[in-house]
């Protein structure tokens, strides 16, 4: 049977087209070391930080969302499990390997970008947390906005009933948004590196689903 459509293709590529410029703009202030733009990051990170150091409780729930519950190997897994379901209940093999695809490419360019741009991750004298390799964009975020938007699109082409739309896209904002902000709560990632991480995933959403839709639109899935 045919599946009800997704998003139209057009919207996906329109919105692909309006996150590109702010995306790239970011980049480029980014591995530029611009000013303004180092002088807010330090800003918002020292004050924060300071924040983490005077309240250790709040800073241990974080460590364990970050570590467990938003890790990006838990968002992976998340993934897996709708590909399994996709190949074995709906038997949609082309969307399945569309979706491992989109993900591999948002973790391919997370790692490409962060070898590329080389970012020093903060740096305090009373550290709470640690991370490794460089610091732009935030794997965290990126991940989380990568794998939630793209369970969102398939909830919504599979026409899930209203109140499990309506939980996911809770669960989604508050993944998203809760992640990049424990990575600047626990001084592990400038507000920049975040922000960068939801671009740059949110892009990749957009032209993934732009894409499977230019697909799709040569015949049923």
């Amino acid at each position: 049977m045919r599946l009800p459509p997704g998003p139209p293709t057009r919207t996906a590529l329109i919105t692909a087209a309006a996150l590109a410029p702010p995306t790239v703009a970011l980049l480029l202030l980014v591995a530029l070391s611009w000013g303004p733009l180092m002088t807010l990051d330090e800003d918002i990170a020292g004050t924060t930080h300071r924040w983490a150091v005077d309240a250790p409780s709040a800073t241990h729930v974080c460590r364990i969302l970050t570590d467990w519950l938003w890790d990006p190997w838990t968002m992976r897994a998340l993934c897996a499990v709708a590909v399994v379901r996709l190949v074995l209940r709906h038997a949609a093999r082309g969307l399945a390997l569309w979706l491992v695809a989109a993900c591999a490419l948002g973790t391919l360019l997370q790692q490409g970008l962060k070898w590329a741009v080389g970012r020093d991750r903060p740096v305090w004298p009373d550290p709470v947390d640690s991370a490794h390799y460089a610091a732009f964009p935030s794997g965290h975020a990126l991940t989380a906005t990568v794998v939630c938007g793209l369970l969102l699109w398939l909830l919504h082409r599979y026409d899930a009933g209203r109140a499990v739309r309506c939980t996911a896209v809770a669960l989604a904002v508050v993944s998203v948004v809760g992640v990049g902000l424990t990575r600047v709560w626990l001084g592990v990632h400038w507000p920049s590196d975040v922000v960068g991480g939801w671009l740059i995933g949110a892009l990749v959403v957009a032209l993934a689903v732009g894409a499977y839709g230019r697909w799709d639109d040569r015949g049923p899935s």
